[in-house]
């Protein structure tokens, strides 16, 4: 036979080659470790003549594997795929996937046949479930984020086409198909939540600001629009410490100023005065500065005046009139016969033991409850006596284990009281009736 003979008819042989965008993986070291040696050969053998586009030869070293082993339905998918049989070779993967759900090179193999039948959104699929153990696959990534730009892209455009039509139902349905490919699309978040809006789902509206404020947290229109949004859903805390945030960014704006006011009233929240951070540290408390303690302390708790205001003529210099006028209302502060105040006087320990002593009365009043540590009749002082003005309220805090004695039995009841003590003492009635 001459040798143009030979050419001739090798050249009218038929050949498999690979599809030119047919990709296969190497094989998982951690499924092949499980194989016996005799397996481990066949299946190279197998992975060999695919990669060689000879599908049919790779089929017939299949037929020689158990069809339990995990390489048995994925080569087939792999053979098929190279013969062009996509129909087989898409039945053949999902087998595998059925049996091996997290082996790479299934997904692989099953991602490759949906693209080659124009199925996008089952490649998508597939090439996330490989991305998810292997993020950064060489072959995946490149397509799986192009496909992703992609597919973003075209439901963002026809979101917006809907939009423009007022097709709000169609159009969120795009928009949540955008997030399907790119749920980090923080557009897609706010045109979502433009859309509830209008619909006056607030709560939807919510869920879409929340996760593109965290996306864009210096982004101060979404962060206005997150804020606004739980302003008219009711959820003060939160919207105020957004517009607390705006704020500090935008010291001059008189919406975000005016927003701020409308929550502070909604949440009771009022600025402290300069003049109370400074009591903590403080060697001797003042009356002014009990007056302040106790209505801030316990604002939620004495929150109605027993009685009317009572007319006092030397508070109205006293940074802290407010809390005077309430705590005397109270009867828990009193007001000298002559009207007066007196908001400088230092306040001794048994001055503070009688304010102590009026604000359980208070407190049991409304229900909460103190009991005695120590019987009255087992306390014995030693610098103060029964027929004392402040004996009965000093023995009664002694009681409760608010205030105590020294060492040496004595109360010292005409030493100043510090602000840390005045503070410790009021937390912990605080800790009594919580």
């Amino acid at each position: 036979m001459s040798i143009g003979i030979i050419l001739l008819l090798w050249s009218c042989a038929t050949r498999t080659i690979p599809p030119p965008s047919l990709h296969i993986d190497t094989l998982p070291p951690s499924e092949v470790a499980e194989l016996s040696l005799d397996e481990r050969i066949l299946i190279e053998d197998v992975w060999k003549n695919l990669r060689q586009g000879k599908g049919e030869k790779a089929k017939k070293i299949i037929s020689k594997l158990d069809a339990q082993s995990p390489f048995y339905y994925v080569g087939l998918g792999y053979a098929s795929f190279v013969m062009d049989e996509l129909r087989a070779a898409e039945e053949f993967f999902k087998h595998a996937l059925a049996n091996s759900p997290e082996m790479t090179i299934i997904h692989t193999g099953l991602a490759q046949v949906y693209v080659r039948t124009g199925r996008e959104d089952q490649a998508f699929s597939e090439f996330r479930e490989v991305l998810k153990n292997e993020p950064e696959h060489p072959w995946i990534k490149p397509r799986y984020e192009a496909l992703k730009k992609k597919k973003t892209e075209e439901s963002m455009m026809l979101a917006k086409s809907f939009l423009d039509s007022n097709n709000l139902a169609e159009s969120k349905k795009a928009y949540l198909k955008a997030l399907h490919y790119s749920p980090e699309d923080s557009e897609a978040h706010i045109a979502l939540a433009d859309i509830f809006l209008k619909e006056e789902s607030l709560q939807n509206a919510l869920t879409h600001l929340e996760v593109a404020s965290d996306l864009e947290p210096r982004n101060s229109d979404i962060q206005k629009k997150y804020a606004e949004t739980l302003f008219l859903a009711g959820e003060n805390k939160k919207s105020f410490e957004i517009y607390k945030a705006l704020e500090e960014q935008y010291p001059k704006d008189t919406e975000i100023k005016s927003r701020l006011e409308t929550l502070k009233n909604r949440l009771g929240i009022f600025e402290l005065p300069s003049q109370y951070d400074a009591i903590q540290a403080s060697e001797a408390v003042t009356r002014e500065d009990m007056a302040a303690l106790l209505g801030i302390k316990f604002k939620d708790i004495l929150n109605e005046p027993a009685r009317k205001p009572l007319i006092i003529i030397d508070i109205a210099t006293s940074w802290a009139s407010e809390y005077i006028l309430r705590m005397t209302s109270m009867g828990i502060l009193d007001v000298y016969p002559n009207h007066t105040f007196h908001p400088k006087k230092i306040v001794t320990r048994a001055e503070m033991a009688e304010i102590l002593v009026r604000l359980t009365d208070s407190l049991k009043y409304k229900g909460h409850r103190f009991v005695q540590h120590i019987p009255p009749e087992k306390i014995r002082i030693s610098d103060i006596s029964p027929d004392n003005y402040y004996y009965r309220p000093i023995i009664r805090i002694l009681s409760y284990d608010i205030m105590t004695l020294s060492t040496d039995k004595s109360f010292k009841p005409d030493l100043p009281v510090s602000g840390q003590e005045a503070m410790n003492f009021l937390d912990l009635i605080l800790a009594l009736i919580i």
